[in-house]
């Protein structure tokens, strides 16, 4: 009895897989179809009727037009009579938004033991013909704007002319011919734009430029169309009002790249629009919004027949607290200088950044923000804190002597010192006029975290994640007693971004420390362990205000308004120049009423020759 048990079981799972009438089922082939289909590669199915080879092309020709969309396919409700088999494929498309789910129909046939599939447009829509063929136009969601302050447009879809060939209108060497012109007309790379064209293919409009509409360096469209082949297409785009403006900050828009697309997982298409770079590129989820999608059956003759339509959804907003006015005004200040500078303008009330502006010769780099100098003799209004703490007054009498050794190392004081305020002076004269010597010769006055505490208390050396590119700057503690002697006046390891000085200037003005903010919903709250007192803060505004009256920033006296304060600096950094100078970088912070701005020029003169014009320009700009 057990041995015919046993056989009987033998014989059932050798007949697993078998249909009632004997052989395979024909699920099995159905589904080595539907993952075949999902994978675009039917090479290796056994058709019935067709070879594989033929299938395969079709296949592809018609899934081409796709635009990179991919399905998932299954096999559904595969019943056989006899030796014909019926079901249905199910066919999940990833469209944006919601898929597109396709239930189309299969049949099989029976040969021998080997149940084959009927080759057929139809196994992937109902709606297919011989010759038809499928396309997916992706339906771009309308990016959302980048807002200032009082929700003033900054970028937001502006009028645009796209410059390029036509290859529907020129062809072969003509073609490479007239993006060789074109590419000289319009300045750009001429050999590269011409293998560009020339690799497109035969229907496409190879873009070369694109320029704002009525740009003073766009040619005119006679120029163009002089040009076989060459066009000029109206197209919107998503903009700053000037292409300066916060540039570095604000970051590019445009087409993915191919690495991009692959990353993204079938999520984003090659004719997209997406953040590029800076804030673009971060905020880029919450700007682009959702694509929608149209599929269309298109017939040998081109007659489509929409199948499917997803509607796209809208970007979200990003809003900053930039103001438009002062945006424009800090671009325009930077724009001539030859050596990468900054200026940055920070409401000291709110913490709030109204200006954040890198000069084009910083070649791209944020260096407003997230520049990382030696902030030089801008520096002491941080030593001067600390100074005040340990005892020193306004009135305290210092030794400004024209040179002071230390550990070995001299330190001088910058080249156009005024001899009349060298030796012994009062406190206030030596920040007014910038006195290194000074300020150094109190350094035994400092123990421990002295010079980082007071740092903090004035915002700088702090980090915040504030949702873009910040450096708050770093003042650690000294090494030796030279490096300890370089910190005080903005040297050694003190480091700053023009940001990180500004908020400096802001802590100064609030009386307490600030956090700067640029986008809306990041802020962040200071706590120092040492916080800034009230009668701190005003002998601090005391110091800068001598600045202006009797010192270094004279040429603000005359800013109409509240009473400006200041504080010049340089900085010694890189090579020795001929003749055996470092090179130096110039910096000026100011306060004017709810306002601070720290201004950086990488290699300039002095705090006073240098940036301080610019900041003076700034001031009166936006008074």
């Amino acid at each position: 009895m057990r041995r015919a048990l046993g056989t009987a079981l033998v014989l059932l799972l050798l007949c697993a897989g078998c249909s009632l009438s004997g052989g395979p089922k024909p699920t099995g082939a159905a589904d080595r179809l539907a993952t075949a289909l999902g994978r675009e590669d039917v090479s290796s199915i056994e058709f019935a009727g067709t070879t594989a080879a033929t299938a395969q092309a079709r296949l592809k020709r018609i899934v081409a037009g796709m635009d990179g969309v991919r399905a998932t396919v299954r096999a559904a409700g595969v019943e056989a009579d006899g030796d014909h088999a019926s079901g249905d494929l199910i066919w999940t498309w990833q469209t944006p938004g919601r898929n597109w789910v396709v239930r189309s129909s299969l049949d099989l046939t029976k040969r021998g033991d080997t149940w084959r599939p009927v080759w057929s447009p139809k196994l992937v829509a109902a709606q297919l013909g011989s010759d038809s063929t499928l396309r997916a136009t992706t339906l771009l969601a309308q990016r959302g704007d980048i807002l200032g302050a009082g929700d003033r447009r900054i970028v937001t879809n502006r009028a645009v002319d796209r410059i390029g060939i036509d290859k529907t209108l020129v062809s072969g060497d003509a073609a490479v011919t007239s993006a060789q012109a074109l590419a000289r007309l319009v300045g750009i790379d001429a050999a590269g734009y011409a293998k560009r064209v020339q690799q497109a293919s035969a229907k496409a409009f190879v873009e070369a430029i694109t320029f704002r509409r009525n740009a003073a360096d766009e040619p005119g469209t006679p120029q163009v169309t002089a040009i076989p082949g060459a066009r000029k297409l109206a197209a919107v785009q998503p903009l700053a009002p000037t292409k300066a403006f916060a540039a570095q900050l604000l970051g590019t828009v445009g087409q993915p790249t191919a690495e991009m697309v692959k990353k993204a997982g079938g999520t984003l298409s090659a004719t997209d629009q997406v953040g590029l770079s800076g804030l673009q590129a971060r905020y880029d989820d919450q700007l682009r919004g959702t694509p929608g999608v149209k599929i269309a059956a298109v017939d040998g003759q081109g007659t489509a027949t929409q199948l499917f339509r997803t509607e796209p959804t809208a970007g979200k907003p990003l809003r900053l607290t930039l103001d438009v006015n002062a945006q424009q005004l800090a671009d325009s200040v930077v724009a001539g200088q030859s050596s990468p500078s900054a200026l940055v303008a920070i409401r000291p009330s709110t913490g709030a950044i109204v200006a954040a502006a890198s000069s084009p010769s910083a070649q791209g780099q944020n260096i407003a923000t997230y520049g990382r100098y030696a902030p030089g003799s801008t520096f002491k209004v941080v030593s001067s804190l600390a100074l005040l703490r340990s005892g020193v007054t306004p009135s305290t009498t210092v030794d400004c002597s024209p040179t002071l050794v230390v550990d070995g190392k001299t330190f001088k004081n910058y080249d156009d010192y005024p001899a009349s305020a060298l030796g012994r002076i009062p406190f206030r004269e030596a920040i007014a006029n910038s006195c290194n010597t000074a300020v150094i010769s109190q350094r035994a006055r400092l123990q421990g975290s002295a010079l980082t505490d007071a740092a903090a208390a004035l915002g700088l050396g702090v980090d915040h994640d504030l949702g873009f590119p910040a450096y708050f700057g770093q003042a650690p503690a000294a090494g030796s007693q030279t490096e300890g002697a370089a910190d005080l006046i903005g040297q050694g390891k003190v480091l700053a971004s023009p940001m990180a000085m500004a908020t400096v200037a802001a802590s100064v003005q609030k009386g307490a420390a600030v956090v700067p903010s640029l986008i809306e919903g990041h802020t962040a709250q200071a706590s120092p362990s040492h916080p800034l007192t009230a009668a701190e803060a005003s002998s601090l505004r005391s110091l800068m205000r001598a600045v202006v009256t009797e010192g270094s920033g004279k040429l603000l006296a005359t800013v109409p308004g509240a009473p400006v304060l200041a504080k010049t600096g340089t900085a010694e950094y890189g090579t020795a120049k001929a003749g055996g100078s470092l090179p130096t970088h110039a910096w000026m912070v100011a306060i004017h009423g709810d306002l601070a701005v720290a201004v950086f020029v990488e290699d300039g003169a002095s705090g006073s020759g240098t940036a301080g014009p610019l900041l003076k320009r700034f001031l009166l700009g936006f008074s």
